[in-house]
């Protein structure tokens, strides 16, 4: 795999450090699930706000600034034809029913074929000693 540049990995970075409210809200509910989700992925040009790599789902936490965006649409078209399935919220949604939102998160990433889990076993634990 190709290495990152340094201005791509930098800018990721910042957007990690200075998350919306919105982010704020969805990360603290869905990070301690599995499989895992990522903050500030980036595919191809474009840096999702988060990720769940395992089944390629993409959730973006847009503002009022994104209704009827061109930008938007283009970059979803790019997405789904590498296989992303991208989840569009309102921030002023995320605000009002953070669990909501959270909660249909979760159930996506378990309709594409994985079962989230908020606290899997330590590998060796449930194991019967023989």
């Amino acid at each position: 795999m190709p290495r990152v540049p340094p201005k791509l990995t930098q800018r990721a970075r910042e957007l990690r450090n200075n998350p919306t409210d919105a982010e704020k809200l969805i990360w603290h509910r869905i990070s301690p699930f599995r499989p895992r989700f990522t903050r500030e992925h980036r595919v191809g040009p474009y840096f999702l706000d988060i990720a769940c790599r395992s089944v390629r789902l993409a959730i973006e936490l847009d503002g009022s600034q994104h209704i009827d965006s061109e930008y938007d649409a283009r970059r979803t078209a790019f997405l789904e034809s590498l296989g992303w399935k991208v989840l569009r919220f309102w921030n002023s949604d995320v605000v009002e029913n953070p669990d909501g939102v959270a909660e249909a998160i979760l159930a996506e990433v378990t309709a594409r074929g994985r079962p989230t889990h908020p606290r899997p076993l330590p590998s060796r634990e449930g194991r019967r000693r023989e």
